[in-house]
C-alpha cells in the first residue's frame, strides 16, 4: 500500500467533499458562460433583423408616397387640357353670346351657375354631365370638363329676375392681364363670366380638379 506524502513529509490528506464540489463548479463555469454568450448573440441577431425589416418597409413607403405625389402633380397639370377645351368651345361663338344663353348639355355647357355645384360631389358620370377630352392621354389620365355661365338663370343676361356676374367696364384697372402698374385688358360690355371646371382621373385612384373663371 502506497501512502501519499506532502512536501513536508507528512501524509497528504484526501480532498474534502466541499472542496471537490468547488473544483467541479469551476470547471462548469466556462460551459455556462458560452451558453449566455449564445443567447445574447441570438437576441442581437433578432433585433438587427427587425431593424432591417423596418428600414426596408420605411423605404418602400417613401417610394410609394413619392410615386403618388408624382401622379397627383401630373394629373393636376393635365387639368389644363380640360380648361383649354372648354375655352375653345366658348370661343367658337366669337362676339355673339346669344347661343350661350341656353344650356347645351351635349357640350357640358350650362347657362346658370348652379349654386349647389361642388366638383367633389358632382356626378361626373351622369349623361351629358361632363365633356370628355381624353379617355387616356397616354399616361393613364382621363380628362373631362363642365362649363357654367355665372348667371342665376338661363336666358338673356338682361332678362327679368336675372343676376349675372359681369365685369365692370368702368374699372380703371381693366378686367385682367397687365402687371407692373399697367392696366389690364378692357372689360367687355354685357358679357358674363364663365366657370370651367376640369377633372382628371389618374393612376392609383388619383383625382385632381382645376377651376378657372374667365370672360
Amino acid at each position: 500500500m502506497t501512502a501519499a506524502f506532502s512536501s513536508g513529509g507528512r501524509p497528504a490528506l484526501p480532498a474534502s467533499p466541499g472542496h471537490r464540489r468547488s473544483l467541479q463548479s469551476r470547471r462548469a463555469r466556462p460551459v455556462a458562460q458560452r451558453g449566455v454568450v449564445l443567447i445574447v448573440a441570438l437576441v442581437v441577431l433578432v433585433v438587427m433583423m427587425l431593424a432591417g425589416l423596418l428600414m426596408l418597409r420605411s423605404t418602400g413607403s417613401g417610394v410609394e408616397v413619392a410615386g403618388n405625389i408624382g401622379f397627383k402633380q401630373n394629373a393636376t397639370s393635365l387639368g389644363d387640357l380640360g380648361v383649354e377645351a372648354g375655352r375653345a368651345y366658348l370661343m367658337t361663338f366669337g362676339a355673339s353670346a346669344v347661343p350661350l344663353d341656353d344650356d347645351s348639355p351635349g357640350n357640358a355647357y350650362f347657362a346658370s351657375w348652379n349654386a349647389t355645384f361642388d366638383p367633389k360631389t358632382y356626378n361626373w358620370d351622369a349623361t351629358n354631365a361632363a365633356k370628355e377630352v381624353a379617355t387616356d392621354d397616354g399616361t393613364g389620365n382621363r380628362v373631362r370638363y363642365v362649363i357654367h355661365r355665372l348667371c342665376s338663370l338661363a336666358g338673356p343676361t338682361t332678362g327679368p329676375g336675372q343676376q349675372c356676374a359681369i365685369p365692370d367696364p368702368g374699372n380703371a384697372l381693366g378686367c385682367g392681364g397687365g402687371g407692373a402698374g399697367a392696366s389690364g385688358a378692357a372689360c367687355p360690355t354685357g358679357y358674363p363670366y364663365y366657370r370651367i371646371t376640369s377633372r382628371v382621373d389618374g393612376p392609383r385612384a388619383t383625382v385632381s380638379y382645376v377651376q378657372v373663371i374667365l370672360y
